[in-house]
């Protein structure tokens, strides 16, 4: 389900885009609305949508300029600018500056149900590229190694432990330094890194489930605490996991 906010200075054409499209249709929700640019930047920091549909002109913060400070702000919100037929060429600059497309008003629905389905297949694949790379590490190659191996079976058995580097090294019998070594030559991976990766692939069917709150999803994943799980879910999904929870459509109580 994408999560919409609108931005329209013109109350009339908003107010149509968010009571007369089909949204549950084209399997989307209006999570906010705003009439200006700097009013629209507030709810997106708020709402975190996974799309911006903005009005190239609007008082006080312009499509344009509102798009640039969310690329400033490295935010991962599509922008889908509503333009005139006067505006086309400013909208032709803005796919250039990164824009995710631009629809002509008054806005044709298929053409809008279009283009969000592009949205959602693009996220889907980024998603499943992100995911798939979260596993990547346990190649036929790695298994060839007996250290690297027991290494690669540990984390896979024992992620919820505490474990480290030297634990592992001194059932072992070798060097932390010489296992270290040779995890990263055979994976490309630190430890750490490997077994953060791992712990995340584990909670992914955990928060889907929406069983467990989110600060137990961390602590079955192995995770010392929320803080570090949301930290750690960002550095390798790009996103909070309450982010990708709303995108996967489950809900989930506070935290």
């Amino acid at each position: 389900m994408l999560r919409i906010v609108i931005a329209e200075d013109e109350a009339m054409i908003r107010r149509g885009l968010v009571e007369t499209m089909d949204w549950a249709a084209m399997h989307a929700e209006v999570v906010g609305e705003a009439a200006d640019g700097v009013a629209a930047l507030e709810v997106i920091h708020e709402k975190q949508p996974d799309v911006l549909l903005a009005d190239i002109r609007m008082p006080r913060l312009s499509g344009l300029d509102l798009a640039e400070r969310l690329h400033e702000e490295g935010s991962r919100t599509a922008i889908v600018f509503l333009t005139s037929y006067a505006e086309f060429s400013y909208a032709q600059r803005a796919v250039r500056l990164g824009a995710a497309d631009y629809l002509l008003k008054p806005v044709d629905e298929s053409e809008l149900a279009r283009v969000l389905l592009g949205i959602a297949e693009s996220r889907r694949k980024k998603k499943d590229g992100q995911q798939a790379a979260l596993t990547d590490w346990s190649t036929e190659n790695a298994m060839k190694q007996p250290y690297v191996a027991d290494v690669l079976m540990a984390i896979q058995k024992r992620y919820r432990e505490r474990l480290s580097i030297e634990i592992l090294a001194e059932e072992a019998g070798v060097s932390a330094s010489y296992l270290s070594r040779k995890l990263k030559e055979t994976t490309g991976h630190t430890f750490s890194g490997l077994l953060a990766r791992y712990r995340i692939t584990q909670s992914l069917p955990l928060l889907k489930a929406g069983r467990l709150r989110v600060y137990e999803v961390a602590e079955a994943a192995g995770f010392a605490d929320y803080k570090t799980f949301s930290q750690v879910f960002k550095k390798y999904l790009h996103t909070s996991p309450r982010t990708w929870l709303s995108q996967e459509g489950v809900l989930h109580e506070t935290i």
